[in-house]
This record gives C-alpha cells, sequence and structure tokens, in this order.
C-alpha cells in the first residue's frame, strides 16, 4: 500500500491537475464547500417560506421541499444532466451539473435545519419581537434567524460531511471526483483493487470522522453558552 501512495498521491489528490483539469480529493472537496455555500441562501429562503403565514407562498415550497427530500440524489442528478440542457438548450459541464444536483438537493435539506432551528427557539421569542412592533419579516431577520442560525452550527457541519459523501455519485456522470480517480488508479495498477478502495475508504472516513468530532465540539460549545446566559440573567 505504501509502494502505490507514493507512486500515485499526487494524481489521487489533484486529478491531472495542473496538466488537466482539476480532479481528486482536491475537486470532491471544493465540491462539496461550494455546493453548501451556495445552498445555503437557498436552504434559508425555503426554511422561512415554510413557516410563513401566507398559504400561498407556504404550500408550494413545502410541496417542492416533501418532493425533492422523498427523491434519491441519483435522480436529482439525472434531471439536472438531461433534463436542464433540454430546457435550456445549453450543456453544462459535470462539475457544473453535479453543483446544481448538490445546491438543489441539500437546499431542501437545509431548509429543513433552518425550519426546525426557528421552531426551537419557542413561541416565547415570536411574541417577544411582535410585541415590540417588529413585522413577521423584521422579527425573522433581527430577532430568530440570528439566534437560529447559530444554534444550526453543528447541524451544518453534519451536512457538509453528508455532501462530501454524496460527491461520490458525481462518477456516474464522469466527474473526476476522488472515487473516480481511485476508480482510474486501479484501472492502471489492476492487481491491487483492496488496496486501492481501502485507500479511499480511509480517506472518508478520515474527512468524516475529523468533521463528526468537529460537530461535536461546536454543538458542546453552543451549548455550554446558552447555559451560561440564563445564570447570568438570574444573578443580574
Amino acid at each position: 500500500m505504501l509502494e502505490l501512495i507514493d507512486t500515485y498521491w499526487l494524481y489521487f489528490l489533484v486529478g491531472q491537475y495542473p496538466n488537466g483539469p482539476l480532479g481528486g480529493l482536491a475537486l470532491t472537496l471544493a465540491l462539496a464547500s461550494l455546493g453548501l455555500l451556495l445552498a445555503m441562501p437557498l436552504g434559508v429562503i425555503l426554511g422561512v417560506a415554510r413557516l410563513s403565514p401566507w398559504r400561498a407562498l407556504r404550500w408550494p415550497v413545502t410541496a417542492v421541499v416533501f418532493v425533492v427530500r422523498g427523491t434519491p440524489l441519483l435522480m436529482v442528478i439525472f434531471w439536472a444532466y438531461f433534463f436542464l440542457p433540454t430546457l435550456t438548450g445549453i450543456k453544462t459541464s459535470q462539475f457544473s451539473t453535479m453543483l446544481i444536483a448538490l445546491v438543489i438537493f441539500d437546499g431542501v435539506y437545509l431548509a429543513e435545519i433552518v425550519r426546525a432551528g426557528i421552531v426551537g427557539l419557542g413561541r416565547g421569542q415570536v411574541e417577544a419581537a411582535r410585541s415590540l412592533g417588529l413585522s413577521h419579516v423584521q422579527a425573522l431577520r433581527h430577532v430568530l434567524l440570528p439566534q437560529a442560525l447559530r444554534h444550526m452550527l453543528p447541524s451544518l457541519v453534519n451536512q457538509f460531511v453528508s455532501t462530501i459523501k454524496e460527491t461520490s455519485l458525481g462518477y456516474i456522470i464522469g466527474l473526476s471526483e476522488v472515487s473516480f480517480i481511485a476508480t482510474q488508479i486501479n484501472t492502471q495498477v489492476f492487481t491491487k483493487p483492496t488496496q486501492v478502495y481501502l485507500c479511499l475508504g480511509l480517506t472518508y472516513f478520515l474527512l468524516c470522522f475529523g468533521l463528526s468530532r468537529l460537530a461535536y465540539w461546536v454543538e458542546a460549545r453552543v451549548g455550554a453558552r446558552g447555559r451560561r446566559r440564563p445564570v447570568a440573567g438570574a444573578a443580574a
């Protein structure tokens, strides 16, 4: 295995770059990071719309969220790969296709995280904001969302872990992410599939386990900060 790593480590990390497009682990992390970053505004908008007092807005958004959440990511990728070019007449690259699919898929999951974060604050926060004369939109912007987003940080880290694993489905459309590169390496050596895919599995494990521990640490810090505030208020 050490000989395999010594020979192919650079190809595993960045693919053909700089003599070709970026690939490998670097592409996986870039795709996951960009996908979650772009999905965040969509998730906030959909999550807030799910709690809207206006049914004409709340019901269609709720339907979209349930439809996408009930659909495998693989189907969303196929929609982006085959349906969007037919609809727009523009052929998208594998990277753009996968990014669109991740933004749509992660956006609806983030919408539920946002909705749960706001609901978890309780009715008292809403009533306090409205008693100050704030409108529904102002209460969300100045009171509810800042608190909800802070408590959502552990869930966002966990969603990033899921997004990293989801990028492996880019293999289906020929995207040169890390699992695709591992398959290319296996094709070249051919006699060491166990070692190749063991390295791939360890890479995913180290990434996801490290981020999961980060999520636990963030959750503990947020929880400890939340427990200290009532005590300070009582002392005052």
